[in-house]
């Protein structure tokens, strides 16, 4: 099962007009889960693993034989940090204007509750706030960028 963008937004405005708090919709590889809640737990294995998987086999690529063996450790270096994920399919805002700087930049120190980016579905913006403490590692997606449920959007190095 595959669900396009217009049909999960479809799925999103049936929600808000029910009296369900969240709904979870699974069928094989496919997985997506909407929650009125505020914020939704979920589990970071499952998505990390794959996501590493991919990258792996483009920098061996590009690289002689020789160091292979080294790059395997590379790509477990950055899951060590924690990460901000998307709780909600939308547009994705770093920013709380257009006018003013980012939330946060690599480097910076966050706090766990304090927002970190907005993203926007149907009209309705929602702050995306840390669930973690640290310091911003990596900034993982871009300004305005539309993004997935469980999308990883900011790594965290816990201090």
């Amino acid at each position: 099962m595959n669900l396009n963008v217009q049909e999960i937004r479809e799925l999103m405005a049936d929600l808000e007009k029910s009296s369900l708090r969240d709904i979870a919709i699974s069928d094989g590889d496919f997985s997506l889960h909407l929650s009125k809640n505020e914020q939704v737990a979920t589990p970071a294995a499952p998505v990390a693993a794959p996501a590493a998987a991919p990258a792996a086999p483009s920098v061996t690529n590009n690289v002689s034989a020789a160091p292979v063996a080294s790059e395997p450790a590379a790509p477990a270096a950055p899951a060590a940090g924690k990460e901000i994920k998307a709780p909600m399919v939308g547009t994705v805002y770093l920013k709380p204007k257009p006018d003013e700087p980012d939330f946060k930049s690599v480097g910076d120190k966050v706090e766990k509750g304090e927002t970190v980016a907005i993203i926007e579905a149907m009209k309705l913006m929602t702050e995306i706030k840390a669930d973690v403490s640290g310091t911003i590692s990596e900034i993982l997606v871009e300004n305005e960028e539309v993004v997935d449920y469980d999308k990883p959007l900011y790594r965290v190095t816990v201090d």
